[in-house]
């Protein structure tokens, strides 16, 4: 039994690659399970084993109760038996003593083969999840096992099993069995046989470790892959940059002749890749992303994150690329919005935005000399006859000071704005846009054009106020009554920021309880004077109960209906002089205040005795 022991379980390390400590926890919790089958012990009693690779030897430790007299010898034990494991044991106490069977390693090795498996298979499914996660987005290198439509089986180390999904593939490329792939670990996650591992070829990151494999200069920190943009299979972009003076970062990603790009480029099934330089200027960046493409001029709008790159004729297809590819990859790379114009177009509409548009008035003072040349040039293009380098030429130039010019302007007007905003309370930008009071058509459009508070409206108008003109529907007079309304905010604003507003929420309460107070009393002196001046206006509930039953009895109906002085008036009319009043009013001296009382006219005090 030893040598077969020893053998078996130096050959399940050899097959398995697990620790030795895994395979002994195994084994000792199948001991455990073969021990409880063999005996029928119960599960709740505490059980061990103890397995010895050398020898082979198995022992088990069971928790049993002492006693004096045995009855079950998997649940109790002796007391002379205890006292040799714990000299202190008495009767009745739980102690821990050997309780191997004999003959109990044929035993289990028939019995626990099972749960052997079943937990070196627990403990494979573990050590596997915990290598595949230390290398995620690492490239692996695997054989393929299984091709369909819906992805491909990679065999990996540790006899994993990796998914390529078909979107995870690069466009074009064909796997067959047995076949050796490289590719990157998108994601691991832990499934019910196993860990799932997903593998991706068509990911940025997968030419990053490439570059990282083939670029020892990458690999060593000395060149810095700044930013990638990829469309698999087609085209990718690289900036790179240099941590160290006197180094070329382009240089050393393409080689000597280009032999470390090149098994780059077969990697990823001739794909084409452009590495550039990245720069801090977001002009030198732009111009250098739009490669192989030759950039006339690159004019920011920060506020926007938009660049406009004007180019020449002949320029403008390699610009934009196929379908928009080049120009796509190069706004994913440099992270800015891109609109890419011939030099003739960014003319036409800069000519026509100086033209027509008042807020660059003062630009086309500057320019006006050159319309007649810069229109005669256009209509020249717009008529397909030839124009001259020095007329191209001549366009790039009025494009490039005329945006250097707006690029400055927008730079001092920013700065203005700093200024402004330096002498405007801070409270101003708390405030809503409506407390100026402006027109409901003026609100509406400010509100559009992103004027939320009254301080953004407040910078704007001290620091330049032309500015709202440029804003569709604004006009002069819209802009005066902008002007008139800031000008009369202004002043209050100081006092709303530096007064209190706590007196009147303080005073509010008291008003409001003297307010509530004063109807109480008039509602409860106001029976009588209603009474005493012939309205009928029904009386508060606590003077209706001082009313007896018989009284009430004895009231006729009329005297509950409500009147007026019109109806009164009315009958007035009617019979043409002043009727005799139907109440009579005299003092209760137990009441203590003057009751009326019907008068009828049969001169009877009972009006029951009238029907």
């Amino acid at each position: 039994m030893k040598n077969e022991f020893s053998l078996a379980f130096n050959e399940m390390l050899e097959e398995k690659q697990l620790p030795k400590e895994v395979i002994l926890g195994a084994l000792e919790s199948a001991m455990v399970s073969a021990y409880r089958r063999a005996v029928n012990a119960s599960s709740a009693q505490h059980v061990e084993a103890k397995v010895e690779p050398d020898s082979g030897r198995v022992t088990i430790y069971a928790e049993k109760e002492v006693v004096d007299s045995l009855v079950d010898h998997r649940t109790e034990v002796l007391l002379e038996l205890a006292r040799k494991v714990n000299p202190l044991a008495q009767l009745g106490d739980m102690v821990i003593v050997e309780s191997t069977p004999k003959d109990f390693g044929r035993v289990a090795a028939q019995t626990a083969r099972q749960v052997i498996q079943q937990r070196i298979r627990e403990a494979e499914r573990g050590v596997q999840m915990q290598y595949f996660e230390r290398q995620l987005g690492e490239i692996v290198s695997g054989v393929v096992q299984a091709v369909n439509t819906q992805s491909v089986t990679i065999g990996l180390d540790m006899k994993a099993e990796g998914v390529m999904p078909a979107n995870q593939k690069i466009p074009g490329e064909r796997f067959r069995v047995h076949d050796r792939v490289r590719s990157i670990i998108l994601e691991v996650k832990d499934g019910s046989r196993g860990p799932q591992i997903v593998l991706s070829r068509a990911h940025r990151n997968f030419l990053r470790r490439l570059l990282e494999n083939e670029v020892p200069e990458i690999y060593h920190g000395i060149v810095e892959i700044r930013a990638i943009a990829r469309e698999p299979g087609q085209r990718a972009k690289v900036a790179v940059s240099a941590t160290q003076a006197g180094v070329d970062p382009v240089g050393a990603c393409v080689g000597v002749k280009g032999v470390r790009i090149q098994a780059i480029v077969k990697e990823l099934h001739d794909e084409k890749i452009d590495i550039i330089e990245w720069s801090q200027d977001p002009v030198v960046y732009i111009s250098k992303a739009i490669s192989p493409a030759r950039v006339s001029g690159v004019y920011l709008t920060e506020a926007e994150k938009t660049a406009t790159v004007v180019v020449m004729e002949d320029q403008l297809s390699l610009a934009i690329g196929r379908d928009g590819q080049n120009a796509r990859l190069a706004a994913k790379l440099t992270g800015w919005r891109i609109d890419i114009k011939s030099v003739v177009e960014a003319a036409s509409d800069t000519l026509s935005k100086l033209q027509a548009d008042a807020a660059f008035a003062a630009t086309a003072a500057h320019e006006s000399t050159h319309f007649a040349q810069l229109e005669q040039i256009l209509a020249k293009k717009s008529e397909g006859r030839p124009v001259t380098p020095e007329e191209y030429q001549a366009l790039a130039q009025f494009v490039d000071r005329v945006e250097r010019r707006q690029y400055e302007k927008q730079r001092a007007d920013e700065q203005a704005a700093e200024l402004a905003r330096q002498g405007i309370s801070p409270r101003a930008f708390e405030q809503p846009l409506d407390v100026f009071g402006l027109p409901e058509h003026v609100y509406t459009i400010l509100t559009e054009a992103e004027y939320r508070t009254a301080g953004d409206l407040l910078v704007v108008m001290k620091s330049t106020p032309d500015k709202v003109l440029t804003l569709p529907g604004i006009g002069s007079k819209a802009k005066a009554a902008i002007e008139k309304a800031v000008a009369d905010f202004t002043a209050p604003i100081v006092v709303v920021e530096e007064a209190p507003v706590v007196a009147p929420v303080e005073e509010s309460p008291v008003e409001t309880v003297t307010q509530v107070e004063a109807p109480v009393e008039v509602a409860v002196e106001a029976p009588v004077a209603e009474v005493n001046a012939g309205e009928t206006v029904p009386a508060p509930a606590e003077e209706e109960a001082d009313v007896s039953f018989e009284e009430m009895f004895k009231m006729r109906p009329e005297t509950v209906q409500p009147g007026s002085e019109e109806e009164d008036a009315d009958k007035k009319d009617k019979k043409g002089k002043k009727g005799k009043k139907s109440v009579e009013y005299e003092f209760d001296e137990d009441r203590g205040e003057v009751v009326g009382h019907k008068k009828h006219k049969r001169g009877s005090d009972d009006w029951g005795d009238g029907w």
